[in-house]
């Protein structure tokens, strides 16, 4: 019965048989035509000639490491002349590597030579963080693509492109095959693309994993940078992310001394929960000066459970800021002026997305309605509004991808072990800024490192796009009618 359903509705063509690595899929209809269409779109734009010049990258480098009073480092410097000649590039590496530096040094090089460019990351966080670091706006993904708040498709397409000689996105990991479809649709074709991102991070919460899958391809120019800088070396973070990254068990005994890195032993779900709120709450704040509510993140592998972020958030909001009389109650969470909340749909009226984290500022309790600030804009709630809310005083790590805080703590639990996997821990590590503690059982820590491969993503574009640099106008024209 269920064969013969399959095959009708691949006769009808909401699905498409397939196959990946040589095994038979069946893919749904518009992410088959989308992966095609990214393929197809890369395959072009590669072929084409740069939008500027050419650059003598000896004399480049010297000038932009005078110009910023940086000295590049090999690999950085080896990394910078490739996308000065190649109109698809990828740069990847973890933290303390410096990326940062790389694409600055690429920005100022191409700014001196007059190219237009446009910075772009998939959250609000990250493209602030893009701004700060570059001194150039950055945008979201669905701002740059001018989203249409009626119909949630995007004004920038192949017959309204982008105004730009480069396009920069950054934390590319977090794209997925939607996005990306519409994404490189509306970069012009004469334009070229730099793709930033760590690969070794979890992929898009959306379907697919497009850097990976553009790496994997082995048809555009990667740069891949490993050296970890002296002065990040001596962070903990970053050593102890990278030798999770290596499947290496970190030091977790209590440090000497002051440090950014700590294992806080909890033997089951009801202590670690106990001693969660105890760190955020008192001891990290006294230590460590942060806020409780706007500097701390409690990073949770899954929702549910007695250490999962559903039950944390409840647990957090009433130690935080417990309601008073002015309060909202919808189903199962009450929100109050001071609570950390997060948006978890779209809301393209409000240009509010999925992930992105707000204070709610105001309550009326007799209408149930709210005002929370997100990226400072504050945004009106209705009682129907509100499924759109979650607290956040604890969220999933899954949900912060591309967001990093002054301080993270995570719980990492043995009852958490379908969700624990190495880029799961190593994604949840890298998004503490100047603090990181891991509370739970050193168990749990070791089978997230022992279990490196996670779940299979079935996705094709790596081999698409293969494909497509020895056919690209064969693979452009089959999509030519791609939604």
């Amino acid at each position: 019965m269920i064969r013969a359903a399959l095959d009708l509705e691949v006769a009808d063509g909401p699905v498409v048989a397939d196959t990946v690595a040589e095994t038979p899929c069946v893919f749904l209809g518009g992410l088959h035509r989308a992966e095609r269409a990214i393929a197809g779109r890369l395959a072009v734009m590669a072929r084409g000639p740069c939008p500027w010049s050419r650059i003598d990258p000896d004399r480049a480098l010297p000038w932009v490491e005078r110009k910023t009073g940086l000295a590049l480092a090999r690999d950085q410097a080896d990394a910078v002349r490739m996308p000065l000649s190649s109109k698809i590039s990828v740069i990847t590496g973890g933290p303390g590597v410096g990326k940062t530096t790389f694409v600055n040094a690429i920005l100022r090089i191409l700014s001196a030579k007059g190219v237009d460019i446009l910075l772009c990351a998939p959250t609000g966080r990250a493209a602030r963080r893009m701004a700060e670091a570059t001194g150039l706006e950055a945008k979201t993904i669905h701002r740059l693509l001018e989203v249409d708040p009626r119909t949630g498709g995007f004004k920038r397409d192949r017959g309204r492109p982008l105004s730009c000689g480069l396009l920069e996105v950054d934390e590319t990991s977090m794209v997925d095959v939607r996005l990306m479809r519409a994404l490189v649709a509306a970069v012009p074709d004469d334009a070229a693309l730099l793709v930033v991102g760590d690969v070794d991070q979890l992929p898009s919460v959306g379907p697919g994993q497009m850097l990976a899958d553009i790496i994997a391809s082995g048809t555009v120019p990667v740069a891949r940078l490993t050296e970890v800088f002296r002065q990040a070396a001596s962070s903990r973070i970053v050593t102890v992310a990278h030798g999770i990254n290596r499947g290496a068990i970190p030091d977790l005994s209590t440090p000497r001394g002051d440090s950014d890195f700590y294992f806080v032993p909890a033997g089951d779900p009801e202590t670690a929960v106990a001693r969660t709120l105890e760190l955020v709450k008192t001891r990290i704040p006294r230590r460590f000066g942060f806020d409780a509510v706007r500097d701390i993140q409690i990073l949770c592998p899954m929702n549910r459970g007695g250490g999962g972020a559903r039950a944390l958030s409840v647990e957090l909001q009433a130690a935080l800021n417990p309601a008073g009389e002015r309060k909202v109650e919808r189903f199962a969470w009450t929100y109050a002026p001071g609570d950390k909340v997060m948006q978890i749909e779209n809301d393209y009226e409000k240009m509010v997305y999925n992930g992105d984290i707000g204070l709610v500022t105001e309550v009326e309790p007799e209408a149930g309605e709210l005002v929370a600030r997100f990226e400072g804009r504050g945004l009106a709630y209705g009682l129907g509004e509100l499924d759109a809310l979650v607290p956040a005083d604890a969220a999933t790590v899954h949900k912060n991808q591309g967001s990093e805080y002054p301080a993270v703590v995570i719980p990492v639990l043995t009852q958490h072990d379908a969700m624990l996997k190495r880029n799961l821990l190593y994604t949840g590590v890298t998004r503490g800024e100047r603090l990181v503690v891991l509370v739970g059982q050193q168990k749990a820590v070791a089978i997230a490192l022992r279990n490196a491969s996670g779940r299979r993503r079935w996705s094709k574009p790596d081999e698409w796009l293969a494909g497509a640099m020895d056919g690209a106008e064969a693979v452009v024209a089959g999509c030519a009618s791609c939604p």
